[in-house]
């Protein structure tokens, strides 16, 4: 599991003109081990409060991908998924690093 350093909770709905209820802004350090050319893992996070049904709105990466695909989603209460993909051709093994999230509830 990932280590959450910082999830901040923002319960209105002013955030994209009333959309959304609840947002959560993640912050969480990722070491994703060596991957080879199609090989993938998943990675998780605890985030207090988020559903199934939520939406990770984006994920990102303080180092460079290379050629990796991710995905970030909901897979339980309090849990967000990292999934990562190696897509590069090549095996690939990022520095352990901080990634953000955004996940958001709608009305």
């Amino acid at each position: 599991m990932a280590a959450a350093t910082a999830v901040v909770i923002d319960r209105n709905n002013d955030s994209f003109r009333g959309i959304f209820n609840d947002t959560w802004s993640v912050v969480a350090t990722l070491d994703a081990g060596s991957l080879v050319d199609g090989a993938g893992e998943t990675e998780t996070v605890a985030v207090p409060g988020v559903a199934l049904g939520d939406m990770v709105l984006g994920c990102s990466f303080a180092v460079d991908e290379v050629g990796m695909s991710v995905t970030a989603y909901v897979s339980a209460a309090n849990v967000i998924s990292i999934r990562v993909q190696n897509e590069s051709g090549s095996t690939v093994d990022l520095a352990s690093c901080k990634i953000r999230l955004v996940a958001a509830r709608m009305v």
